[in-house]
This record gives structure tokens, C-alpha cells and sequence, in this order.
């Protein structure tokens, strides 16, 4: 891992056949969403980011808010799943609406506030500030921050 853009860390492109861990920051009606349909989204039905993840590949749901415009904050882990597409596929929502979806399979877990969690994980270099990386949406995080994230979504 190296500094990328602004300060906030990133993780090279992974070898061929190497399992990568996500975070795609998703508001909360747009992840009960995916849950029911088994896909997942990024920058608003766009495909480019969607390219990267790869069969076999986790990912972990954060929600800043419970829907994209104006919705209560919820600053929540709330989802995992691994994907299972291979490639992005669009999906007809509306004449006017498209987006590119990859398929995934949900797992149980519960949804969890992600504050505690933030001295904790190294994507988050600046702790008056947790919330800023997840502005990018869909990115790569060490193996090490998706197990603490996701044993904590895991315990009862």
C-alpha cells in the first residue's frame, strides 16, 4: 500500500487470480436493494469502477446515509458479499435509467457503526476526518481492515 490521491492510501492493482477486498459506499435503500436483487452498483449505475473487483472477490457495504439525496445518516457498515459475476451487465431500469450492475452473493451479518471501528483501519488516516474516504465510492482495502470490519458485522 501507497499514498494515493489527497493524502488517502490505496492498494496496487492485484496479480491475476488474487482475492481483493472492497468497500462501495452505497446509501442504505440502495444496499436493501442490491440484497434483494444480488448485485451491486458503484457511481451511480456507471461502469468503469464496476471493472475492477473480480470473481471471488469481497466487499463490504458502507452507508453514509439511508437514501442518495437527503436521507437520514446512518454511517453504517452494512453488507458483505462476495462476487460471483465476471463481468458488469446493464440493467433496464427505466428509458431513462441503465445502470451497469456485477452480481454477488449476499452474506448474514449485522449492520454495525462504523465510528468505533475507525482507529482501527488503515484506509483512514485521518480520524477527525473517518468519513472522507468513503466519498470515493467504490475502493480497494487491505485484507487486514475487511477481517476487522467484517468479524465485527459478524458477532451476535
Amino acid at each position: 500500500m501507497r499514498g494515493g490521491t489527497h493524502g488517502l492510501p490505496h492498494v496496487d492493482q492485484a496479480p491475476a487470480g488474487v482475492r481483493r477486498f472492497w468497500i462501495n459506499t452505497v446509501s442504505l435503500d440502495h444496499v436493501e436493494a442490491a440484497i434483494e436483487g444480488g448485485f451491486t452498483q458503484a457511481d451511480h449505475g456507471a461502469d468503469k469502477r464496476l471493472r475492477q473487483p473480480a470473481r471471488g472477490d469481497e466487499m463490504i457495504f458502507y452507508s453514509p446515509r439511508t437514501a442518495l439525496r437527503g436521507g437520514a445518516p446512518v454511517r453504517q457498515f452494512t453488507a458483505l458479499a462476495t462476487i460471483t459475476g465476471d463481468e458488469p451487465y446493464q440493467a433496464h431500469v427505466s428509458d431513462d435509467f441503465r445502470p451497469w450492475r456485477l452480481t454477488v452473493q449476499f452474506h448474514p451479518c449485522q449492520r454495525i457503526d462504523a465510528k468505533p471501528l475507525t482507529d482501527r483501519l488503515s484506509f483512514i488516516t485521518d480520524p477527525t476526518h473517518w468519513g472522507l474516504p468513503f466519498r470515493r465510492g467504490l475502493f480497494p482495502i487491505p485484507q487486514s481492515d475487511y477481517e476487522t470490519i467484517s468479524r465485527h458485522m459478524a458477532a451476535t
